[in-house]
């Protein structure tokens, strides 16, 4: 997911009860579940390095222990200067409790994985035991009803509180457990509708097939906010084909000249820009790829494409360019000339 939905997330999950019990926990929490994300620094040594290390080892089961002891050794660095800078005071919030300050970072951390797993790029929790990727596939990357969910257990308390204060109620010190807890609720169930509505677009898309004995194998992508639409990629021996899936009308919509993508050759260019080290983390991670060898210059350079059919359709977010597509250039020895990553060159 973005960022924002992350962040929103953790101060959620704090003030469902978290907050209660232990100082710092909905800042510690906040934190903690966008810290995985911290792997875009990887970016500073180029593009392909960035996507080689996106959603890697701050994503995983083993690396959440080690990022919950920085979280929490930052609030305690914190906790220390604040103590030396002021003189010590009734504590009238919840105590300082440094354990359950690394047991909150946990969950918030947990909480990342499992938002990224819900779309299409994925994740490798179990890397490098395991290093499948997974991806639920049922959630856009910025669903603006999750967003929305998450909005308003934050505003909402805050705004009756200003009510409140006008007819003189009495301010609590802990407010907006049972909005925090309600828009997790419905974060479950906008998850589960979706997680049915995408295998009904699967279903869908298979009976559509011309010859359904022939599917290989299919899967779904979500568009944001309507839980109906749905891009479908069923594989056959021979072809792609990617399909606009309406399950209110059970349409399923392809266009044969644009939406079916025949698997190409292995060419000695290909060949050896799939060996490179951008080749290598492209297909590792790459569920539908498709990789053409698509112009020579008349300096023998021969450009050959990386893609992944998961992200080949029109959101409404990302219309007007494929994002995640790969280029290795290879020269007339077969060797990589040089490497880019969604237009960035790798140096």
């Amino acid at each position: 997911m973005e960022p924002v939905t992350h962040l929103m997330t953790g101060a959620v999950l704090s003030r469902a009860g978290f907050n209660r019990k232990a100082a710092y926990a909905t800042l510690a929490m906040t934190l903690a579940a966008e810290a995985p994300d911290l792997d875009v620094l990887w970016s500073f040594k180029g593009p392909v390095a960035a996507f080689e290390h996106h959603r890697g080892w701050t994503h995983t089961l083993i690396g959440i222990p080690l990022e919950a002891a920085i979280v929490t050794g930052v609030f305690w660095l914190i906790h220390r200067w604040r103590i030396k800078r002021s003189q010590p005071h009734k504590q009238h919030g919840a105590p300082v409790r440094w354990p359950l300050i690394y047991l909150f970072s946990i969950v918030a951390l947990l909480s990342h994985i499992l938002l990224d797993w819900t779309n299409n790029y994925g994740v490798r929790p179990f890397f490098p035991f395991n290093p499948r990727w997974y991806s639920g596939s049922f959630v856009f990357i910025f669903e603006p009803v999750l967003f929305l969910f998450l909005l308003g257990a934050l505003i909402a308390p805050a705004l009756f509180g200003l009510v409140n204060s006008e007819v003189g109620v009495k301010k609590r010190a802990f407010r907006g457990r049972g909005w925090a807890i309600a828009a997790l609720i419905g974060t479950v169930i906008l998850w589960t509708f979706r997680y049915v509505e995408r295998n009904k677009a699967i279903d869908l898309a298979r009976a559509a097939e011309p010859n359904p004995d022939a599917v290989v194998r299919a899967t779904a992508d979500p568009y944001p906010i309507n839980p109906f639409r749905w891009q479908t990629i069923v594989e056959t021996p021979l072809l792609y084909r990617l399909s606009t899936v309406n399950n209110l009308t059970g349409d399923v919509t392809s266009h044969p000249e644009a939406d079916i993508y025949y698997k190409p050759p292995s060419t000695l260019a290909a060949l050896a820009a799939k060996r490179s080290w951008l080749g290598h983390i492209y297909l590792d991670w790459s569920q539908y790829p498709m990789v053409n060898e698509t112009t020579t210059g008349v300096d023998g350079i021969t450009a050959v494409t990386f893609r992944d059919l998961r992200f080949i359709y029109p959101s409404g977010l990302l219309s007007g360019r494929t994002p995640l597509m790969g280029t290795v250039y290879i020269n007339s020895d077969r060797r990589v000339d040089h490497m880019e990553m969604d237009g960035r060159t790798q140096h």
